[in-house]
């Protein structure tokens, strides 16, 4: 996770963008957006707009290169049923890597070793992962509500036991001995 806005993966431990100097949970990264998803702070805008937009040259250049493959196949002239093949296969895999991506931006994996063994379905279906992570950035940065949720429960837990503390015990009165 450090190809995230320039920070160092010192800046994850410290907290990055926001809460520095304040004690207590730190916010989690969000790649391309760093800390600034906590505040709406520091390009914030910008960087959805940025991301948005990366996403789709990246997915629309990616169909020009499967469009190029698929021509190289009919140039081989390997038969209709390869070809149907490769593109119900590319269909498939880009339809289900697009709803679990979706799905990871709104919870955590139940099972990660089941979501790790997906990954090559994942690469396959690559565009399906560009056109969830284009559509998403339409209303938060990708995966900022699940952060927030975690963050905003965390930082209640902090404040909660911080308030039940009763001070510093090394600078209370110690009772006098008899």
């Amino acid at each position: 996770m450090s190809e995230h806005t320039g920070e160092s993966a010192d800046a994850g431990k410290r907290g990055g963008d926001a809460g520095a100097g304040t004690a207590g949970p730190r916010p989690e990264l969000i790649r391309f957006y760093g800390t600034t998803w906590v505040d709406h702070d520091g390009g914030y805008g910008l960087r959805r707009i940025g991301t948005a937009a990366g996403s789709l040259a990246a997915a629309v250049a990616a169909c020009f290169v499967l469009r190029f493959a698929y021509e190289g196949l009919q140039l081989a002239d390997t038969g209709t049923f390869v070809n149907v093949l490769v593109v119900v296969m590319f269909a498939i895999c880009s339809a289900l890597a697009f709803r679990k991506t979706w799905e990871g931006f709104s919870a955590r994996p139940a099972d990660p070793d089941a979501d790790r063994s997906l990954q090559g379905l994942k690469a396959i279906g690559f565009i399906g992962s560009l056109l969830a992570y284009f559509f998403r950035t339409f209303t938060e940065a990708p995966g900022e509500g699940l952060r927030r949720a975690e963050y905003e429960t965390s930082r209640a837990q902090y404040e909660r036991r911080r308030a039940t503390r009763t001070g510093n015990p090394s600078t209370r009165k110690k009772p006098k001995r008899k």
